[in-house]
């Protein structure tokens, strides 16, 4: 088992790897604009994230994409994990576990004080994974919300016309 930033050679596998997802998620896959600013943003100088690669004997089976967003209370950066995503056949091999790792430990090189992260109330494998990781589960203290599409630009103009 591999584990290595993403390369521009990557791509392709890599967005198989968020369609396979968006399948466990039940989800809409990206659709094609999205796959081509997936492609772009991969690879982008500055990066727009950041994303390892998790490889079983040279096949892409898992993947974790990150960035730093920044705590002003801690007065230190935060890793966010977006995604972290292994193929439901090699669920429970430990290849999770390695993907979680390592961003754990990007998130100390890093000076983070923290690293977080969001899970579907539903995926009890999930919960289950990050609490046997000694996760704590923030319900009780956050709400997250969410501003997309049409709600995004109505707030956004609402700026313009103050």
């Amino acid at each position: 088992m591999l584990v290595r930033p993403l390369e521009a050679w990557d791509v392709e596998r890599f967005i198989a790897l968020i369609e396979a997802l968006a399948e466990y998620e039940h989800l809409e896959p990206p659709n094609a604009d999205a796959r081509q600013r997936l492609a772009r943003d991969a690879v982008a100088q500055p990066p727009r994230f950041y994303a390892l690669l998790s490889e079983v004997d040279g096949a892409a089976v898992g993947y974790a994409v990150f960035f730093e967003t920044y705590s002003t209370f801690r007065a230190l950066p935060t890793l966010y994990l977006e995604d972290l995503f292994v193929l439901p056949e090699l669920r429970e091999r430990g290849v999770g576990a390695v993907l979680f790792r390592a961003c754990a430990a990007e998130a100390v090189r890093r000076g983070c004080g923290r690293m977080e992260w969001q899970v579907l109330a539903w995926n009890d494998l999930a919960l289950g994974f990050y609490q046997h990781l000694g996760a704590t589960a923030l319900h009780e203290d956050w709400l997250c919300y969410r501003l997309t599409d049409d709600a995004l630009q109505r707030a956004a103009s609402s700026v313009e016309r103050a």
